[in-house]
């Protein structure tokens, strides 16, 4: 064994850093968009490409699947990239984001559920 490990390198550091900053952001983008890769009709198992609206008799859509695999996708992606750049860039990525911007994400996801706290 030489004596490194994953938690060490650079390249993990680097892509985890910015999964973690870049999937509180694409989490909230998806949320406040609408965009999601699928819907749940949890009523029926049907799943179904894209955004669809609840029908009649069949109760309440889910979005929160196909936003969580969406956030993970491009996080995961975004991660990858940042392993391509030169440690020299990762290095200046600075920390405090990694709790800045999930801190930053939580009043805009406790203003879309509004209209469900409200009713």
């Amino acid at each position: 064994m030489n004596g490194s490990s994953l938690a060490s390198s650079a390249r993990f550091r680097a892509f985890a850093i910015v999964f973690s900053i870049s999937a509180a952001a694409l989490y909230v983008l998806y949320v406040l968009h609408g965009w999601t890769l699928f819907s749940v009709h949890p009523a029926t198992g049907r799943v179904e490409w894209g955004r669809t609206l609840p029908r009649p008799n069949e109760g309440p859509v889910m979005y929160w699947y196909g936003w969580v695999v969406a956030m993970l996708i491009g996080a995961s992606v975004l991660g990858f990239l940042a392993t391509l750049l030169p440690e020299s860039v990762t290095r200046r990525i600075p920390l405090f984001l990694v709790w800045l911007v999930p801190l930053l994400a939580v009043p805009p996801l406790v203003y879309s559920l509004l209209p469900f706290l409200t009713r």
